[in-house]
């Protein structure tokens, strides 16, 4: 039985690198070579866990590689190519999907539907930080890396980079509006990037940390808010004269960042939620103005799917965004528990690191 290497959860607190065998596909999927790959938040979560996943899975959602071995009834690509799939790998045929929400793929007649079960690497089967990974659905999730772009250009492109740019999606954002982003971890970063490419005129990013409101700024961030040195809420109101923001992007996932973004939303304005909550919200009276404040409130999982995929290697081949800058890290496959170690604690300015096996 052929052995590959792969980050494996053992329990919470420890991720390991241990030894597995090279998974096997069935008629419909692909076998993927791991050629770089990264450690995300939510692995974090997976770490400590915050996020139940069983033991001996192997973890991580954001895979590019090339295709070793193809299922039986897979058309369309050959082996060699190189090849992203998204975080979320969607089968197309789900109620959920049918209906458009690839991301929440996997309804059940009788019980009703599973919150994320378009979310599988990492999480309800093995993952990308390995060797190989056994990709499912092949012709519905593989997209072709465009010639010419690296691996580290398209490394966003599956989970954050995705997740990013529906936060300012689902704001609706229209030119010449207002946004403002709260946070500017990598996902924060994408939402900036996407609130520029949607046509905001006003972008305002709220953060703490040096480097990221470096790197937010590159993006497109106009006003940028350190939040130990100002109180985001009366800036954002001042910035806006008053108005307020049309659509505030909460990309933390915290109680305080959340009540803020409902906070310095103009009349109508929009929150589009991206974090990923680990307690109860609570709206409050005030900030949710009674409910009477035609507020929308949106929430959303990284899109997948190689119809996305597609389209975010195109925004990255026409050089409209360039997210390179957020890989700041760079390990082998053999050192990645030290990696989960240096981003788990947040040192050095970490914002992506990438593997290679």
């Amino acid at each position: 039985m052929a052995l590959m290497r792969a980050a494996v959860f053992v329990e919470p607190g420890r991720i390991v690198l241990d030894e597995k065998p090279i998974p096997d596909i069935g008629p419909l999927d692909a076998l993927i070579r791991i050629t770089t790959t990264t450690i995300c938040g939510t692995d974090v979560h997976i770490l400590k866990g915050e996020y139940p996943v069983a033991k001996g899975l192997t973890i991580g959602h954001e895979p590019v590689g090339v295709i070793e071995k193809l299922g039986s009834a897979v058309s369309g690509f050959h082996e060699g190519q190189r090849v992203i799939a998204g975080a979320i790998t969607p089968s197309g045929h789900s109620n959920a999907c049918l209906c458009g929400y690839h991301s929440q793929d996997g309804a059940d007649t009788k019980h009703g539907w599973k919150p994320a079960g378009g979310w599988k690497f990492g999480n309800t089967i093995d993952g990308c930080q390995a060797e190989f990974v056994c990709v499912p659905d092949a012709m519905v999730n593989l997209s072709p890396v465009p010639e010419g772009l690296t691996d580290e250009q398209v490394l966003m492109c599956p989970d954050i980079m995705s997740t990013g740019f529906v936060g300012a999606e689902n704001g609706d954002i229209r030119i010449g509006d207002s946004v403002v982003v709260f946070a500017q971890g990598p996902i924060g970063l994408c939402a900036t990037a996407g609130a520029k490419l949607r046509g905001a005129t006003m972008i305002i990013a709220v953060d703490a940390i040096g480097e990221r409101m470096a790197v937010s700024r590159m993006l497109g961030a106009d006003f940028i808010i350190d939040f130990k040195k100002a109180d985001p809420v009366e800036e954002i109101m001042r910035i806006t004269d008053g108005r307020g923001v049309d659509v505030a992007i909460e990309a933390l996932g915290t109680q305080a960042t959340f009540e803020a973004a409902l906070r310095v939303l103009r009349p109508g304005g929009t929150l589009s939620s991206l974090g990923v909550y680990s307690t109860d919200l609570r709206i409050p009276l005030g900030a949710f103005v009674a409910g009477l404040g035609d507020h929308k409130i949106v929430t959303a999982l990284c899109p997948g799917g190689k119809e996305r995929m597609r389209r975010l290697m195109d925004v990255i081949a026409s050089g409209r965004v360039d997210l390179t800058p957020l890989i700041t890290h760079r390990y082998k496959l053999d050192d990645i528990e030290n990696a989960y170690d240096l981003f788990s604690h947040q040192r050095e300015g970490v914002l992506k690191v990438a593997i290679t096996p």
